[in-house]
């Protein structure tokens, strides 16, 4: 579930349950004090609704008591002069919260309670036959005497006027009342406190137990831990979240990587280059000693000498501009100028200037274009050159045939113009194959003078053809030679519709 949901529930469930919660338990309540008001004062017919009118329940509490009094007042008046009867009678009103008040004329002539609590009541009570009240309503008394008064007319002796009171305090009414207040106020607290327990628990469960696996995600990201997963466990933004933290540690773990692969090439790179380097220099060196020695003691000696110091110097040049170049291909810092190039004047050129080249070198050249018409590449011309001759050169590097041969086809092959490089060399292993464009790999682990390099030749084509849009590979078998091909798209001019 999203937190967005689970907010919104929780203001929904904050909103109603404890409504809901709070008046099942105020009508539980309510019933079971009902029960106990009409058990304690031996009244009947009340309802949960009945607690709303404090005044009605208190009036029903002396409804047989005011029955009682008016027939005897009816029947017996004379028993309203017998203060034994009317003690009594005030006893009984007692268990109900309530007294008895007898005058006769204008004077109190019996008093159920002390003159401290019926003073403010004797004041106000009205006069004979001034209200009219019924057994279960009576007439409220407010200011400082705070009561509910009933009243029964009679005549004493049948002449002089008299009138009985039951007095209800409305200020100490029913303690089950003032009960049922107080358990309400607690319900309603205490249904709420539950309430909002609940939904926090439930959201800090939902938002604990994810930032969990995120901080400890972060502690092994910290502490150099990559290998690890955060899968994605949910559709909430939780785990939009993992997903994205999942992404970064792999982009974090693959640059990591990249950079121990780049350190490692570096430090091969450091150790090609001392080597390729070391070789040169020590001949040059030691040729170097035998002319300042006097060892090239003949003309033909010192040209000799002079001849190898200046090829090994080339061989150092070659080399330096070789990873001069790789440094700023790899960094894509070579200004390439492309050009849309005619395929067969192109590759014609290509073919004189390696036929001078190879036949130099005692090496059969072999050219086969299969093109026809205008066919156009855009293409830098000078880039694709030394893909060529990068191509030419790691093939007579391996040459182990007394005559050695090298074509060179063009074919045009639907899209894309195919140029193919084949020799007779010695070949490469199948375990090699797929590695022959990776940077600083070489075949020859044993690193002879004779074969060197600092095994970049490869992955410059490799580079130089990928930014122009094309593919490079390869097929060989050992002993028998190898081909290298590389694709590079045709130019489609598009027609212009007037």
């Amino acid at each position: 579930m999203k937190l967005k949901t689970r907010l919104i529930v929780a203001f929904i469930t904050v909103a109603i349950l404890p409504v809901v919660l709070a008046t099942l338990f105020i009508l539980l309540v309510g019933r079971y004090q009902l029960s106990a008001i009409e058990k304690t004062y031996e009244i009947s017919g009340t309802s949960v609704q009945t607690l709303s009118n404090p005044m009605k329940m208190l009036g029903q509490l002396t409804v047989q008591s005011y029955k009682d009094l008016s027939r005897t007042a009816l029947v017996s008046p004379k028993k309203l002069e017998d203060a034994t009867f009317l003690e009594k009678f005030n006893n009984k009103l007692k268990q109900k919260k309530s007294y008895l008040l007898v005058r006769r004329g204008d004077t109190i002539v019996y008093m159920g309670t002390d003159l401290d609590s019926a003073g403010f009541v004797i004041d106000q009570l009205p006069g004979y036959d001034e209200n009219k009240t019924t057994s279960e309503n009576g007439i409220y008394l407010g200011g400082e005497a705070q009561a509910l008064v009933k009243q029964v007319d009679f005549l004493y002796g049948g002449e002089e006027a008299g009138s009985a009171f039951i007095i209800t305090d409305v200020s100490n009414a029913m303690p089950e009342i003032r009960e049922l207040a107080v358990d309400t106020v607690v319900i309603i607290m205490l249904v709420l406190f539950v309430t909002a327990a609940c939904l926090i628990f439930w959201i800090y469960r939902a938002v604990m137990s994810p930032l969990g696996r995120v901080q400890k995600a972060a502690n092994n990201i910290k502490n150099g831990n990559l290998d690890f997963e955060v899968p994605k466990e949910s559709d909430d933004e939780f785990g939009q979240l993992f997903a994205d933290f999942e992404e970064m540690r792999k982009r974090l773990k693959d640059n990591a990587e990249e950079k121990i692969r780049y350190d490692k090439e570096n430090k091969e790179l450091i150790s090609n280059i001392s080597h390729d380097l070391k070789t040169p220099v020590t001949t040059i060196k030691g040729y170097a000693e035998g002319i300042m020695d006097g060892v090239a003691d003949t003309p033909e000696k010192l040209a000799k000498y002079v001849r190898t110091i200046y090829n090994k110097a080339n061989e150092m040049d070659t080399l330096i501009n070789e990873l001069t170049l790789y440094s700023k291909i790899d960094t894509n810092r070579i200004p390439y100028n492309f050009n849309t190039i005619l395929v067969n004047a192109y590759f014609d050129d290509c073919a004189e200037e390696l036929s001078m080249e190879l036949e130099s070198k005692n090496v059969e050249f072999g050219y086969f274009n299969y093109v026809e018409g205008e066919v156009k590449v855009i293409a830098d011309a000078e880039q694709i050159k030394r893909v060529i001759h990068n191509i030419v050169n790691n093939s007579l590097k391996y040459m182990d045939k007394t005559k050695g041969i090298i074509n060179l086809r063009v074919k045009d092959v639907g899209d894309f113009v195919q140029v193919e490089l084949e020799d007779n060399g010695r070949g490469i292993a199948a375990k090699d194959l797929t590695n022959i464009f990776d940077r600083f790999y070489r075949t020859d682990a044993s690193r002879n003078s004779s074969k060197g390099g600092s095994g970049i030749g490869l992955s410059i084509v490799k580079k130089i053809v990928e930014e122009h849009g094309g593919k490079i590979w390869a097929t060989s078998r050992e002993g028998t030679g190898t081909t290298m091909y590389f694709v590079l798209r045709k130019y489609q001019e598009v027609p212009i519709h007037e």
